[in-house]
């Protein structure tokens, strides 16, 4: 292994996975926040209608604005009780 692998590898097991759950498919994530058109991008929801952000926890729902940025936890446990799907 060359040291730019090693670096590389250092550098990713120590940045934290984040996952995120739209309409039920989990997809992974690279950072700590995600905005409402990359939710779109990655979920390929139709720009015309709205987002909504579920809690699974206390079953409550809110539609997220088109300029909104959304604070995500690391690991699979938070997006299984988070998840978005199109309004």
């Amino acid at each position: 292994m060359t040291t730019a692998a090693a670096h590389e590898e250092a550098a990713v097991s120590h940045h934290p996975q984040f996952f995120v759950n739209i309409e039920g498919e989990e997809y992974p994530w690279d950072r700590p926040t995600i905005t409402v058109l990359e939710i779109r991008l990655i979920g390929r929801l139709p720009q015309d209608q709205g987002v909504i952000e579920i809690n699974l926890d206390d079953n409550t729902e809110r539609t997220l604005g088109e300029c909104e940025a959304v604070h995500i936890k690391p690991g699979h446990a938070f997006a299984k009780k988070i998840r978005y799907k199109r309004g």
